[in-house]
């Protein structure tokens, strides 16, 4: 088993499990005897990522305390053939019952990893970062970062909190750039090395270099004007590609030399790995 989970997690697979099991489990108590016990193996059946074993581990141990996992895969490494990934052995209940909210928040997870995994391949040798967003399911934004950076691509800001980006509406209700960096500088020193400001134009850009902006976000350029702005910005600033990143598009974005892509779908769209669980009775 691995360290226990800090407990926001905990209450994470607390609230889950209680999602499903309700006021409990009826076919698992109506068919299955209390002292049965039983081993059970998830596999994976795509190519792609693990990721999420912590809180797939802690759903059996909430259920049955005594329960033992063995990992056979080691998290973040890509698989391209699949295979075993989790032996658990316990009570037969405790699996049965845990079963579907462990394989929920594991493919989840794993499909997050998976897609990060995907999208940092597309970038390699172009110099460009893949960034996630905080589009992410509420209440699972650390879990979604953490399967991002398993996978290889990068954490932006974790909220709202921890870095400066001063997007179009701060920029029109602050009443400019120029007034929306300055009042960020002033009330929020410690952060001046984050700040960031998202542009849509070469006016924009040039008032965002104007005002000493040291990262600009480039908002729905295409790959013309993207390449127009790493001209125009000529090394004064790091430049952030943004606007319905896919697959498809990222290696042409990563080639026109900015320095990072910011990728929504990496957290909001990720499909879930597949996976199965099946389960013998033990003697």
């Amino acid at each position: 088993m691995s360290e226990p989970l800090d407990d926001a997690t905990a209450e994470l697979v607390r609230t889950a499990l209680q999602e499903d099991l309700g006021s409990g489990d009826v076919t698992t108590a109506a068919t299955v005897a209390a002292d049965t016990r039983a081993r059970a193996l998830i596999r994976q059946k795509a190519p792609g990522v693990i990721y999420g074993l912590d809180m797939a581990e802690a759903v059996f141990a909430q259920l049955d305390a005594e329960v033992r996992c063995e990992r056979l895969v080691e998290e973040g490494v890509w698989r391209e053939q699949g295979g075993e990934v989790l032996s658990i052995s316990g009570r037969a209940r405790a699996l049965l019952s845990g079963e579907r909210t462990a394989l929920n928040v594991l493919a989840h997870l794993s499909g997050v990893a998976t897609l990060a995994a995907r999208a940092a391949r597309e970038v390699e040798g172009t110099g460009a970062r893949v960034l996630d967003t905080r589009k992410t399911t509420p209440g699972l934004r650390t879990l979604e970062k953490a399967a991002v950076a398993a996978g290889g691509a990068v954490n932006h800001r974790a909220g709202l909190y921890d870095a400066i980006l001063i997007k179009e509406n701060h920029i029109a209700a602050a009443g400019g750039i120029a007034a929306a960096v300055a009042g960020a500088r002033a009330a929020a020193p410690q952060l001046a090395g984050t700040l960031e400001v998202e542009v849509r134009d070469p006016q924009e850009i040039e008032q965002a270099l104007a005002a000493g902006a040291p990262r600009l976000l480039l908002d729905n350029m295409d790959a013309q004007q993207l390449r127009a702005a790493v001209l125009q910005v000529a090394g004064r600033a790091e430049l952030e590609a943004s606007g319905a990143v896919s697959l498809q598009t990222l290696r042409a974005l990563a080639e026109t030399g900015v320095e990072w892509i910011s990728m929504g779908a990496l957290t909001h769209s990720a499909p879930a790995l597949d996976l199965s669980l099946i389960m013998e009775a033990l003697p």
